[in-house]
């Protein structure tokens, strides 16, 4: 699943397994009133092959820690805690791995097994069908469109969210990969509905067949997005 902000078409194939792992996410969102910093450490996502085109997945969102400043008084507020489990099934429709043009359909559920600072609160379930083309001069297209059964903001309850990821991956050297992405999503909330833009540029360094080092930068495109994140992580095939 590793780096960027959409999902893969390809699946883990039969008997095999991945482990994914965020090594370090700092993120920061600030407005007139306001400044916060999160960092994510440990963020996870197991995934194992149970049929060539079949695939589950279990992943954590890591343990965060939060600092808010108050740009008028000064004042910093300190959380930190673990985040919430989501289990997901990735199904294949064609080329599981993702040569050609490839299709896929995963859907989820997430549980509210985190702490109060870092949990949505509720469950929440969405489906997101990721489908990639190659173009050719070893360059590939790829969406991630996405529906969603969202928890509402004050973690009691669920309401509608779509949202869709495009993104164009391309070879630097034998090794080394980069993806330019662009995410739009749509999240109608009752107290308020919001649209996140964000641009992302990630790399993707393979020094042997079965492991992968990554590193990203995302920027919010609007008002309703974080103003900006990095990320750095690690993927194991085994």
């Amino acid at each position: 699943n590793r780096p960027g902000l959409g999902t893969p078409s390809c699946v883990i194939d039969k008997g095999h397994a991945a482990v994914e792992v965020g090594l370090a996410d700092w993120t920061r969102e600030q407005d007139s009133s306001s400044k916060t910093d999160t960092w994510n450490f440990g963020e996870l996502v197991l995934r194992y092959g149970l049929t060539n085109t079949l695939e589950v997945d279990i992943s954590w969102d890591g343990y965060g820690i939060a600092r808010t400043r108050d740009r008028d008084t000064n004042d910093t507020e300190r959380t930190s805690g673990g985040g919430d489990v989501t289990f997901a099934l990735r199904q294949n429709i064609l080329n599981p791995d993702g040569s050609g043009t490839s299709l896929a359909i995963m859907p989820y559920v997430s549980t509210p097994t985190g702490s109060d600072a870092f949990s949505a609160g509720d469950w929440g379930a969405g489906v997101v069908v990721p489908v990639s083309f190659d173009i050719g001069h070893g360059f590939t297209l790829a969406f991630s469109p996405q529906i969603d059964a969202a928890v509402d903001g004050d973690g009691d309850g669920r309401h509608l969210a779509y949202g869709s990821v495009a993104g164009l991956g391309f070879g630097l050297t034998d090794n080394l990969s980069a993806t330019i992405e662009a995410s739009l999503a749509r999240d109608r909330d009752p107290d308020g509905a919001t649209t996140e833009a964000l641009a992302g540029l990630s790399f993707a360094w393979k020094p042997q067949a079965d492991l992968q080092f990554d590193v990203g930068v995302v920027a919010g495109l609007n008002d309703d997005s974080p103003d900006a994140e990095l990320y750095a992580g690690v993927a194991r095939r085994f």
